[in-house]
């Protein structure tokens, strides 16, 4: 095996594949491949891809390796972490086997991952969820002891703009299958016109879909420009404590914003910002809610989210999964059977009517003078 192309590199996987052209090959520091990432670099339609560290979990069957392989794309693990130094953006390598060239000098190696070693590593480790599942439910009910203020109201809501009483308010996170979903609801969107939120890339997502946030929350870190300047309330998630890091971003582009300081995630705080504004009804679109999806965010626990949908739990509609109830596929025999139906009645009316039966014997007894018989 052998493949030549041009690299991008970067440490954060969400940043690099808006710098990718088809083709090109990704240099990546992501341990463990979440499914989204693996999604957005098959959508950039890379040659290949090389991780510096390994893209396989230990502790979960974490499925964004097989995604890649299966589409195609060369999945190079974990080649070191020296080879984020040793290749700049732009420049061109070479993968001979498990080998990693630039400038016909061998400058690094890596394992070739394929669909088979991927596959029965899944199957090992799906035997360590076991495991990892009561550690798991221990650590949420610890910091659910100590985020217990989300729950009864220690956090205050800052002030927006929106109206968001006695409306729906539909949030979006760039979480599992989130384009799918928000394309199945987009009849509900036009609609009802709930409030949007965004919760950092979920605006941009939003934008794809041809709609305008009405709010972006969040740690201002996968949001684009555009976007930003587009919505009529940014509030930027602050740590507990008041720190709020992306609070820079927004001000270097000359906007203003609100500061929430909570604990969880921003998508925990965008739920939780509809419900104390007085939305009526509130509906997500690829937020985290198992085990696996915490797990690929490096989180040991879900205390927060737990929290937060507890309380607005009455008014809550999670629309994840939706696409996958019911796929708009008119198949072949159905649209016979459609055809047949709107043919027999034809038929019945056009052989009950005289002027039809009269046209059809001429017919058969012209047929049959040009037949000879």
């Amino acid at each position: 095996m052998e493949v030549k192309g041009i690299v991008r590199v970067d440490k954060r996987t969400k940043d690099l594949v808006k710098r990718l052209t088809p083709n090109e090959i990704a240099v990546i520091h992501h341990r463990e491949l979440d499914e989204v990432a693996a999604e957005s670099l098959v959508a950039a339609r890379v040659k290949a891809v090389i991780n510096a560290v390994p893209s396989l979990s230990d502790q979960y069957p974490n499925p964004g390796p097989l995604i890649l392989v299966k589409a195609g794309v060369i999945l190079l693990d974990n080649a070191g972490e020296e080879i984020m130094g040793l290749i700049k953006e732009g420049e061109e390598v070479k993968i001979v086997g498990e080998s990693i060239y630039k400038n016909k000098r061998r400058i690094a190696k890596g394992h070739l991952l394929n669909a088979l070693e991927i596959k029965a590593h899944m199957t090992r480790v799906q035997q360590n969820v076991k495991k990892v599942l009561p550690l798991f439910v221990e650590n949420t009910l610890e910091y659910a002891k100590q985020e217990i203020g989300l729950l009864v109201g220690s956090y205050a809501t800052p002030n927006v703009k929106t109206n968001f009483a006695k409306k729906h308010a539909l949030v979006v996170v760039r979480g599992k299958n989130y384009k799918e979903d928000l394309q199945a609801v987009k009849s509900y969107i036009d609609e009802v016109k709930p409030i949007l939120i965004g919760v950092d890339g979920g605006a941009d997502a939003l934008r794809e879909h041809g709609y305008r946030p009405d709010v972006i929350i969040g740690d201002m870190d996968s949001v684009s420009d555009d976007a930003l300047r587009e919505a009529a309330d940014l509030i930027v998630h602050a740590y507990p404590s008041g720190y709020a890091p992306g609070l820079a971003r927004v001000e270097q582009l000359g906007l203003g914003a609100e500061i929430f300081a909570a604990p969880g995630t921003s998508e925990d705080v965008a739920l939780l910002l509809a419900y104390e504004k007085g939305a009526e009804l509130i509906v997500a679109v690829g937020t985290h809610s198992s085990m696996e999806d915490f797990l690929e965010k490096g989180r040991k626990g879900m205390a927060s989210t737990f929290l937060v949908r507890l309380k607005i739990g009455s008014i809550f509609v999670d629309a994840k999964g939706v696409s996958k109830l019911y796929r708009n596929r008119l198949k072949t025999r159905y649209l016979a059977q459609i055809i047949l139906a709107a043919l027999l009645p034809a038929g019945a009316i056009l052989l009950i009517s005289p002027t039809t039966r009269e046209l059809l014997r001429l017919l058969y007894i012209h047929f049959r003078l040009m037949l000879g018989i």
